[in-house]
């Protein structure tokens, strides 16, 4: 029993970690945002729960101040101030915001948001598990090879969950008659509004695929609708 104890003591830290970020993650979203109020958005917004046959879709805005977007394990969905910003200025168009909210949605519906949650805690929960046991055999390294392990697990987790809400966003923007050009055009200005550089990693270690991956298999998903 006791060699199994490490494990044991991980998994219930795993438990502990879920119910804590859950809870923290929703209060502050719920201190730090407001509903979606710009009505050009909202009419957007209301094409595409219209085409999902539902009464209303809910955006709300976080403030901070990165260019983001995301889903909350509730099923919000959530503009960062910093991108509708960058919106109000100009950078970006109503339809390329649209074309966010739809990846956002993707991510709701297809369970992704709420695994993410789930997933976040079990890896911190197999990380510790892993450096408990690899450092009685690897001393000094064995929590680095742990963590870089589930590292990678989790990086290529979320790529395929991003490949996934961008068929559905893809999906979604057709049917409302948008296409998919406001997602393509999109990507190619992500890099300068974040100030990320694809290259500077390789992208088997990025959450995120690289632009020109996003947008190839974008157009492979149109190609094989048509």
């Amino acid at each position: 029993m006791l060699k199994f104890t490490p494990i044991l003591l991980a998994l219930l830290y795993g438990l502990a970690m879920y119910r804590f970020s859950a809870w923290r993650t929703a209060r502050e979203l719920n201190e730090k945002s407001t509903e979606l109020a710009d009505a050009t958005l909202r009419a957007l917004c209301d094409r595409m729960a219209e085409a999902l046959d539902l009464k209303r879709i809910k955006v709300h805005i976080y403030e901070i101040a990165p260019v983001n977007g995301l889903a909350a394990p509730d099923g919000r969905i959530f503009i960062t101030r910093g991108f509708y910003d960058r919106y109000r200025a100009g950078e970006v168009s109503a339809e390329e915001m649209a074309s966010v909210i739809a990846h956002e949605l993707g991510h709701v519906a297809l369970g992704h948001s709420r695994r993410r949650m789930i997933d976040f805690s079990g890896q911190n929960a197999l990380r510790t598990a892993m450096a408990m046991v690899l450092s009685r055999f690897l001393p000094g390294i064995g929590v680095w090879i742990a963590g870089t392990l589930t590292s990678l697990l989790a990086a290529r987790l979320s790529r395929k969950d991003e490949y996934e809400a961008d068929a559905y966003a893809s999906a979604l923007l057709t049917k409302i008659g948008l296409g998919t050009g406001p997602q393509k055009s999109l990507f190619t200005k992500l890099e300068a509004l974040t100030g990320a550089r694809g290259g500077t990693a390789p992208a088997w270690l990025m959450s995120h695929p690289k632009t020109h991956e996003r947008i190839a298999a974008i157009e492979a998903n149109e190609a094989r609708w048509r």
